[in-house]
């Protein structure tokens, strides 16, 4: 399985959080699946930082790669093709971040990792 990790996904993995589901857990764990971090997440953890809602331990541009090689997890990068999925996804779902995500998620063919019920109305694959 491809997985792609909502933002908050990659920060509980990487923190220990327990709100990170059980089963999203061992999925992302699991040496037989793929999991990546989208650029647009590290996007939304830097105006994160910036706007004082998140504090990392390191500053983000050594922490995120760090991290992301820690758990073994990817880039996938964001591509014209995804970005253009945006035009076939139904508008339930307002936060930019997540729309690029869900478009990422259907040009790659990944299933994202994410606790949000809005994007479970979409077309894409999800787990949690």
């Amino acid at each position: 399985m491809r997985i792609l990790l909502d933002t908050c996904a990659f920060l509980w993995l990487v923190e220990g959080d327990p709100a990170l589901s059980t089963n999203a857990r061992e999925a992302i764990v699991d040496p037989s699946n793929d999991v990546y971090l989208s650029p647009i997440s590290v996007w939304e953890i830097l105006i994160k930082v910036a706007l004082g809602r998140l504090e990392l331990k390191l500053s983000a541009d050594r922490y995120v790669p760090e991290q992301r090689q820690l758990h073994r997890v990817e880039t996938l990068p964001v591509t014209e093709y995804a970005a253009l999925q945006l035009s076939r996804l139904p508008l339930h779902h307002r936060d930019p971040f997540d729309r690029l995500l869900m478009a990422q998620s259907v040009a790659e063919a990944c299933t994202i990792a994410t606790p949000d019920p809005q994007i479970r109305r979409y077309p894409v694959s999800t787990i949690w």
